[in-house]
């Protein structure tokens, strides 16, 4: 394959996975990663927005061929991957590889458990190419991060480099499922190509629209896939191409060698991190710095004040403008905040230290965590500064009412392969994440199908009872 294009290669990889499967860590990821989708989908399926696109994916009408979450009739696989895909990077608590800073899975993996169900693939077919989907997700997006900038050239000009990467990398695992060869699979990512896209100004200015940009990415893959079943191709040069993707998108700044180096062979999926806390990932490492403080006896009536350091591009994220930080007015300001963030955490009442009852907007305006994150300064810290971005670190220190100074590094993040969510963990994380929404034998028989996913049998039972869940669309 030395003379393969990029896509080509790309296509080969999943081609050969469908074939010869995936090593076993991969298919133990694959199986958390499902887990842990699911139980976030649930979580956001309350949201107004995803109200909105329930009801929109309902009016289209069309076969029934998969299920989404809280929509009780069967929808055509694209429309149920919207749906799924929106709900899953609803509430910023899906997983995240760094450097790259991409959602693999909000994207990949709505839009292979639709293509799954239209198609009758096994559960160990689709493990497969939900791997090579991530895979590829994680590729592209590293193709375009700046080693010695240390950032991704798709942020820095406005892109959504989850949504892109995304949309490409779903569309050739879709296609896998659809039991297209290796052209036709390089095919399906070559047209999805043409559909990708997610604008982030949102981030800074406000709207809802980022919530659907992984849906929108798994609907554009399956259709893109479905489109290359049925004869439409795309240029083979697609991504390296003077006319391709890294030219229109990142202006020719790209590493190919990203995409290729150990393709196939040396495996990023059991590298993506999971996200323990539904909270922006940025204030992870200051969150897990107060839980430290905690089990060392600082208690918040100790506290006189707190210093939370980080990196400085995080600086801006979660500290500035610090009197906003210090008094977020809703949940969803208060995941995007370091003083916010480091007082619940010091407050306790979760197993795995934050939960989403901790983000709601009553929660944001509790008086206990408005007072203790009032004592919190951001500043930043040089050594996380050079951690940044292969890890979001963090050091708090603390100041005692009676003089002492206690202080807490958090260099790597939780969730990260160096520090694994075991699967109790994710379990834990998952019932979190469904309690109000799904009784505990419900719940359990959802877990007990998505481990044994590989194992036999189709994709059924793991979506189609929460598609019967909630009220109708």
């Amino acid at each position: 394959m030395s003379d393969a294009t990029l896509v080509q290669a790309l296509a080969a990889m999943m081609a050969d996975a469908r074939r010869d499967g995936v090593p076993r860590q991969v298919r133990d990821s694959v199986r958390q990663r499902i887990l842990d989708t699911l139980g976030i989908c649930v979580a956001a399926s309350t949201l107004p927005t995803s109200a909105a696109v329930q009801r929109f994916a309902v009016a289209q009408g069309g076969q029934p061929e998969a299920h989404a979450v809280g929509v009780p009739v069967a929808l055509p696989a694209a429309l149920a991957s919207l749906v799924n895909g929106t709900l899953a990077h609803s509430l910023d608590y899906d997983d995240t590889h760094l450097p790259s800073v991409l959602h693999p899975s909000a994207t990949v993996i709505p839009a292979c458990l639709a293509a799954a169900q239209r198609t009758g693939a096994t559960g160990s077919e689709t493990v497969a190419a939900i791997a090579a989907g991530l895979e590829a997700c994680v590729r592209l997006g590293m193709a375009g991060y700046d080693e010695q900038g240390r950032n991704s050239v798709y942020f820095d000009r406005g892109q959504h480099a989850t949504s892109i990467c995304g949309t490409i990398a779903a569309a050739g695992a879709v296609a896998s499922l659809l039991g297209l060869d290796a052209d036709g699979i390089a095919d399906a990512m070559s047209v999805s190509v043409s559909m990708a896209g997610g604008v982030i100004e949102a981030n800074r200015t406000g709207g809802t629209v980022k919530r659907l940009h992984c849906g929108w990415g798994a609907h554009a893959a399956v259709s893109a896939a479905l489109l290359a079943a049925n004869g439409i191709t795309g240029p083979p040069t697609v991504l390296e191409g003077r006319f391709g993707f890294f030219r229109a998108f990142l202006d020719g700044q790209y590493d190919a060698d990203a995409i290729t180096d150990g393709l196939g062979e040396q495996w990023c999926v059991p590298d993506i991190n999971f996200k323990p806390y539904p909270a922006n990932h940025f204030t992870h490492a200051g969150v897990d710095a107060a839980i430290a403080l905690r089990r060392r006896g600082v208690r918040p009536d100790d506290v006189a004040s707190l210093v939370l350091g980080v990196s400085a591009p995080v600086l801006h994220t979660i500290g500035e403008p610090i009197e906003i930080k210090r008094r977020p007015e809703t949940g969803y300001q208060a995941q995007f905040s370091g003083p916010f963030t480091v007082a619940a955490a010091l407050l306790g009442g979760h197993s795995l230290g934050l939960g989403l009852d901790d983000f709601t907007d009553e929660m944001a305006r509790e008086p206990r965590r408005r007072e203790l994150a009032a004592k919190v300064d951001v500043v930043e810290d040089p050594a996380c500064t050079e951690a940044f971005p292969r890890q979001f670190a963090a050091v708090l220190t603390a100041t005692t009412v009676t003089g002492d100074i206690v202080t807490e590094r958090v260099m790597v993040n939780r969730g990260g392969p160096e520090r694994p969510l075991s699967d109790e963990e994710l379990n834990v994380k998952f019932a979190d994440n469904v309690k109000h929404l799904l009784d505990e034998k419900a719940a359990a028989c959802l877990r007990r199908a998505v481990w044994s996913l590989d194992e036999g049998g189709g994709v059924g039972a793991c979506v189609e009872p929460l598609a019967r869940m909630g009220r109708p669309a």
